[in-house]
């Protein structure tokens, strides 16, 4: 039979001790989980769980890097299609000049105002050519190339299609000779009707490439959003229920500590029969 009242042995106490470090362990856990926000915060709290957490990070890290090429591409497209806007909405007024230059009506002097205004609108369109440039890359300039990015993480790829043609043939209306109505009667016919065709392509092919790169930058952001939502699924705390916890848990250790300071006096009590 267990000895209950002895001033040597102090079961009560043992009792209360392991019930306290117990409490004490529970509220460590509730306690980084309510500080960290986080459920499984290392491999110590969930192997399984963290490991696969941790490659749901990585994925996410890498998703990251993909979505921010696509943006720089999209950038290098956009800046294309705002250059060829501008070279488009130019050739209007090229168009008007190259007309009037036809017109074999005109005087010798109006003839060298009207060709003098041509020439200003022709190099500024070589200007929006020139500067439709984006982080070193161009898409509209004769020594212009493919600019690909990585579009997702299995290795695909898109791609903006160099449109040099729009500087070619810019550079060939600006050489054709117009002095005459004749010369810009053939210029209007060929070169500037396929250097207006040549933009308009441009335009059109840099549009539709430009919209898929925003339709994958806009999945993989979705993709980035389910993975986020599933990888705090895994790991973070129901906080409000951990809360709920931490108060509980608070309350067992103080009684705890309660149960195991009335177990400690017990021997004094026993003692204290001895001097009466």
């Amino acid at each position: 039979m267990a000895i209950q009242n002895s001033v040597f042995t102090n079961p009560s106490a043992f009792t209360a001790l392991r019930s306290l470090n117990t409490v004490n362990r529970r509220l460590d856990v509730t306690q980084n989980r309510v500080s960290t926000g986080l459920r499984v915060s290392s491999s110590l709290d969930d192997a399984s769980a963290f490991a696969v957490a941790q490659g749901i990070r990585g994925e996410l890290r890498a998703l990251e890097s993909v979505t921010q090429g696509l943006n720089n591409s999209k950038a290098v497209g956009k800046v294309a299609v705002t250059g060829a806007t501008a070279v488009s909405n130019i050739l209007i007024d090229i168009r008007q000049k190259i007309t009037e230059l036809a017109n074999a009506s005109i005087s010798a002097s109006q003839r060298t105002i009207i060709k003098a205004d041509f020439d200003q609108l022709l190099s500024q369109a070589g200007s929006f050519i020139s500067n439709a440039s984006y982080n070193g890359f161009t898409l509209l300039r004769s020594n212009g190339n493919n600019v690909s990015t990585l579009a997702n993480l299995q290795g695909g790829s898109l791609t903006l299609s160099v449109q040099n043609d729009v500087d070619n043939w810019a550079r060939s209306l600006a050489r054709a000779t117009i002095g005459t109505a004749a010369n810009a009667q053939s210029v209007l016919a060929y070169q500037f009707s396929t250097m207006e065709s040549t933009v308009s392509a441009a335009l059109g092919a840099l549009g539709a490439e430009v919209r898929s790169l925003e339709l994958q930058t806009n999945f993989l952001e979705e993709l980035r959003d389910t993975s986020d939502e599933g990888l705090g699924n895994i790991v973070d705390a129901d906080l409000a229920r951990e809360s709920a916890k931490l108060t509980s848990q608070q309350i067992q250790q103080e009684l705890s500590i309660q149960t195991l300071q009335i177990a400690n006096d017990r021997p004094s009590t026993i003692l204290g029969l001895f001097r009466r």
